[in-house]
């Protein structure tokens, strides 16, 4: 009988590998006070880029609260930043291509997402980190970027 588990080993493992980055919550502070539901705030969340191991993306943002906060019905603002480091030795986990989003998040209900693509620039061997928001029918031009430079001696591996 044909055993399912190394079919479905190897389906997880690129499903992992190929979705986007999730966020982890560093930590958050109130910018303004609301009676009823959350405060509005500013959120530090950590992505760990899926094909770049060794490299950290920390984006701050605007998160809407209020009653249409705690409801989810609140769309947040596009102000965001961005600022991405090595946080241990840089290691591809398979080639990357020249631009791809490695995280989105939903701002609204509907439409608008939060965006974070990896660039490279193979001139100069560093990855850049764009962040972004977009919406269905206009997007946002705010915008932030940060760049890690990959050690000359580690050739970044593209994907044709």
């Amino acid at each position: 009988m044909l055993s399912l588990r190394p079919l479905f080993a190897t389906f997880a493992a690129v499903l992992i590998l190929s979705s986007p980055a999730h966020a982890e919550t560093v930590g958050e502070v109130s910018t303004v006070w609301k009676l009823i539901g959350p405060n509005h705030k500013v959120v530090v969340e950590a992505y760990d880029d899926p094909r770049v191991e060794g490299v950290t993306c920390y984006v701050s943002r605007a998160k809407t609260g209020g009653l249409s906060g705690a409801v989810g019905l609140a769309e947040d603002r596009s102000d965001a930043s961005i600022a991405c480091r090595q946080v241990g030795p840089i290691r591809f986990r398979e080639p990357v291509p020249l631009k791809e989003e490695v995280f989105s998040e939903r701002l609204s209900v509907l439409f608008k997402r939060l965006q974070v693509v990896r660039m490279v620039d193979a001139k100069r061997n560093v990855l850049v980190y764009l962040t972004y928001s977009d919406k269905l029918i206009e997007g946002s031009p705010k915008n932030s970027v940060t760049a890690v430079a990959v050690d000359r001696g580690t050739s970044i591996p593209l994907r044709p």
